[in-house]
């Protein structure tokens, strides 16, 4: 895949373990330090999101009109300021919620325009047939990050307070800012259009694409309900398991991160049964499969038997997810012309992370309303109907390269123009 490709995959690797050492450690600081309740920790999880997706959505046109590395250098610095004024705050004592929702919109801003710039970047980096390659090392790469992260955080945080993950955290994406500078290597200007300034026509571009294709509308509606439903149950679990169930928090992480071992064995199966089912066939199965298994979430219990419950519930749908994953994020970008990838892609993230935000919000409404069990019991109900949102349809012959481009280099340089 080349030296270029190593390096991005390496800072990718560092700021995807420090993003898993900090998992949850927003609601973890709002159960465990400000001693929030279940309604709060559900605010707090809905409006980072959906106020980052709103910033966002300019950012994506004003992405796809500049040089990529810049922009993940640029936006990983921003993520590292904004969650070392976490720490400072604590230490001043004057961490409250606000700060908390204030840095959680700033980083899922960030995030948004991260990921718009790095699809773009990635599908100019690497020839067209090793795109499944790369995103399934991603895949692998962040599954193995979710296994180790969690109950190396949950120690951490069982020693030094949940603040440290935090700084872990915020360490990880300076080490990224610099991973990104070393992949070095020419970057053209991409061509701009009029003035080269973002027209207001531009905003609508990725989801125009994303709406008016076959292709990527059913797959979107389908993804954006099923992470909505999925993340919305996460901090109704997170009150669950370290209030009534009196779960430790090194055994909460313990409890999402083996299973995560699911993914790390999804990811590497996503090749080869793209080789032997194709790409729509097995998106569709596991899309279905990934569905199936939430509902379980609704019966723990306390103790050794809900732990196992946990572990084996997220196993199936992380190992579903594992296959699902890198085969979207490769279809997603064999249907996206490549002079407006950064737009879809952006358009596409604002899209999901609204939907979480939203779902976020009802369900934390809802717990308050009929108890956090029936809520995430709901959300379970309400999966298995995703399926239906899949295309069914036979495979097809995914979409030529943009007429105005040429295809990368074996050694994944840019295109001469």
């Amino acid at each position: 895949m080349g030296r270029r490709f190593g390096w991005l995959w390496a800072a990718y690797s560092v700021s995807v373990l420090g993003t898993w050492l900090a998992f949850d450690a927003f609601p973890l600081i709002a159960v465990l330090v400000l001693h929030a309740g279940a309604a709060q920790v559900a605010l707090l999880a809905a409006t980072g999101p959906a106020v980052g997706a709103l910033l966002a959505v300019p950012l994506g046109p004003w992405v796809e009109f500049r040089r990529k590395r810049p922009v993940m250098a640029g936006t990983d610095l921003v993520r590292c300021g904004a969650l070392l004024s976490v720490p400072a705050a604590y230490a001043l004592g004057v961490l409250d919620i606000a700060q908390l929702t204030v840095v959680s919109v700033v980083v899922a801003a960030a995030d948004i325009t991260f990921n718009a710039a790095s699809g773009a970047f990635l599908k100019s980096l690497v020839p067209r047939d090793r795109l499944l390659t790369a995103n399934a090392r991603f895949e692998s790469t962040m599954w193995t990050a979710t296994v180790l992260g969690p109950p190396l955080g949950g120690a951490a945080i069982g020693v030094f307070g949940p603040i440290v993950t935090v700084v872990a955290n915020a360490v990880s994406f300076l080490l990224s800012a610099l991973g990104v500078r070393a992949v070095g290597g020419g970057e053209p200007e991409p061509p701009r259009k009029g003035t080269g300034r973002p027209r207001a026509a531009d905003l609508l571009d990725g989801w125009r694409h994303i709406l008016t294709s076959p292709e990527l509308r059913p797959v979107f509606l389908n993804v954006a309900l099923v992470n909505g439903l999925i993340m919305a149950t996460a901090p109704l679990l997170a009150v669950l398991m370290l209030g009534p169930l009196g779960f430790p928090p090194w055994e909460y992480g313990l409890a999402f991160a083996l299973p995560c071992l699911g993914g790390l064995v999804g990811s590497r199966l996503a090749r080869p049964l793209v080789a032997r089912y194709g790409q729509r066939r097995v998106l569709l199965t596991s899309g279905v499969l990934r569905a199936l298994w939430s509902l379980g979430l609704a019966f723990v219990g306390p103790g050794l038997p809900g732990l196992l419950l946990i572990m084996v519930t997220e196993f199936g749908l992380i190992l579903c997810a594992g296959v699902f994953n890198p085969v979207l994020a490769t279809h997603r970008l064999d249907h996206t012309p490549d002079d407006r990838v950064a737009r879809t892609l952006s358009a596409w993230s604002v899209g999901t992370k609204a939907s979480i935000a939203t779902l976020t919000a009802l369900w934390g409404a809802l717990a308050s309303l009929t108890g956090t069990r029936t809520a995430i019991a709901a959300a379970g109900v309400l999966l298995l109907a995703t399926p239906a949102l899949l295309p069914r349809t036979g495979d097809r012959a995914t979409a030529p390269p943009s007429p105005a481009t040429v295809p990368p280099s074996p050694d994944g340089s840019p295109p001469n123009r």
